[in-house]
């Protein structure tokens, strides 16, 4: 970041209005300080902040590790026959994740398992709106051009699952190895694998 704060002005301007609102940090954000922009990265990332420019730095930087090869995502084995065989179904394939559209395509991209975007239609990221919140489903949905009782939406954060049902999704919790526990889902739907879903 450092070495490429005059590449960054966009997101630094972003990160700027961002922190002026930002009630939790004591600290004004100087967008031609690269210790000051530095700073306020490193405490979005303490903080575990959905941040949409904070998110767009990260695809960046993951981009130069991806393209140099130092970076290769794991895929759970199931997920590329699974993809296969819903693009084979013609189904739309779309991601929404808090990680920007670069990030989850560059994740897609360089898997374990060769490049899996082919099968991927769409990517969102929080431009379209928080993950919490009906309305960014409801979007989506008409982003798709899909009905949202058509659309089954994955998660393994109950809050989100709970926000694309509120938008008339058919949302499930995606319970697997690794995952954060979570403390509710009795009312949710739910899977292990992949393979169980058609």
């Amino acid at each position: 970041v450092l070495d490429n704060l005059g590449d960054l002005k966009f997101e630094i301007e972003q990160l700027a209005e961002e922190n002026s609102g930002d009630a939790e940090y004591n600290r004004e954000l100087r967008p031609d300080s690269p210790n000051s922009v530095s700073d306020y990265l490193k405490f979005l990332i303490d903080q575990d902040r959905k941040s949409t420019p904070l998110k767009a730095i990260q695809g960046l930087i993951w981009q130069a590790g991806y393209e140099a090869g130092e970076i290769i995502s794991p895929i759970f084995d199931d997920v590329p026959p699974a993809l296969k065989r819903w693009k084979a179904a013609d189904k739309t394939i779309a991601i929404y994740s808090s990680g920007s559209i670069l990030a989850q395509q560059l994740l897609f991209r360089y898997t374990e398992h060769g490049d899996l975007t082919p099968f991927i239609t769409n990517f969102f990221d929080t431009n379209i709106g928080p993950k919490r919140e009906a309305k960014s489903y409801e979007d989506i949905a008409a982003a798709l051009e899909i009905e949202p009782g058509e659309i089954l939406f994955l998660s393994d954060v109950p809050a989100e699952v709970d926000a694309a049902r509120s938008a008339g999704l058919d949302g499930a919790l995606a319970l697997r190895n690794g995952n954060s526990p979570v403390s509710y889902y009795l009312d949710l739907k739910t899977f292990t694998s992949f393979d169980e879903i058609d």
